[in-house]
């Protein structure tokens, strides 16, 4: 997968930069950060860990069918829930720079 000159690929990469200074983006990742850079725009600072986890999950039903994390959120250990925390974090924070969800 390509990455393109669309806004959405301009917020992915935002975010993963911002969760990750030191990361590179793959492509096989891209469609991923598409999905939590839909969930910005739609929610801004009002996304929380249900939200990235439901993005993911979507994301990984093509890319990693048999993850065991693959389950409602609220089914998931702590531990496992507190992964998504670091995305809503760098969600918020783009989304602070974009000025959204105020």
């Amino acid at each position: 997968m390509q990455m393109t000159n669309s806004y959405l690929d301009k917020i992915a990469v935002e975010i993963r930069r911002t969760a990750d200074p030191d990361a590179v983006l793959l492509d096989g990742d891209l469609p991923l950060y598409r999905i939590y850079a839909v969930l910005l725009l739609a929610k801004g600072q009002d996304v929380v860990a249900e939200d990235v986890h439901n993005a993911w999950a979507a994301w990984a039903c093509e890319h990693e069918p048999e993850s065991q994390s693959l389950l409602p959120f609220k089914e998931l250990s702590l531990r496992n829930q507190r992964k998504d925390q670091l995305y809503v974090d760098a969600i918020r924070q783009v989304a602070e720079r974009m000025k959204l969800g105020e």
